[in-house]
């Protein structure tokens, strides 16, 4: 069971995260979908996923996530990724930077059957802020703002 649920992880992050088919978001998650964790702006339920899935890909036209560790457990599936795009639209109030960003982050995701009814996704907020230019990004390591 674990290994099937990894393997739709695997088809969702690459049919609908990279290759862009939103529409077939449901086929992975239920309906009354819950997102313990949601993004700025995020509604309840699939309607309120797809529409995030939206204004990211808008923002982000060349997304690509990539799995780097997945660990499945009963019907649970945590999946580590990086997910990478150029900043070409309006994303959280952000206007586009086109800055390219390379982004950690991972996903918790609980199954009923063949479909997510829980998910938590932690990202790298921060890291991404300073990639698009919106906050500083901190010091190089052993350089000292103070002696300059």
């Amino acid at each position: 069971m674990s290994e099937d649920n990894e393997t739709r992880i695997r088809e969702f992050i690459d049919r609908v995260l990279t290759a862009g088919e939103i529409d077939a978001t449901g086929d992975y998650f239920h309906d009354d979908v819950v997102e313990e964790e949601p993004l700025p702006g995020q509604g309840p339920g699939l309607h309120g996923l797809k529409e995030t899935l939206i204004r990211i890909r808008h923002a982000f036209p060349d997304s690509k996530w990539s799995i780097e560790e997945q660990i499945a457990e009963d019907n649970k599936v945590l999946t580590r990724f990086i997910w990478s795009g150029t900043h070409q639209g309006e994303l959280l109030g952000i206007p586009p930077t086109n800055r390219v960003v390379r982004v950690w982050g991972m996903v918790i995701d609980r199954f009923e059957g063949r479909k997510v009814k829980s998910t938590r996704i932690l990202l790298d907020m921060l890291g991404m802020m300073q990639q698009l230019g919106v906050i500083p990004a901190a010091p190089a390591p052993g350089s000292n703002p103070k002696t300059r």
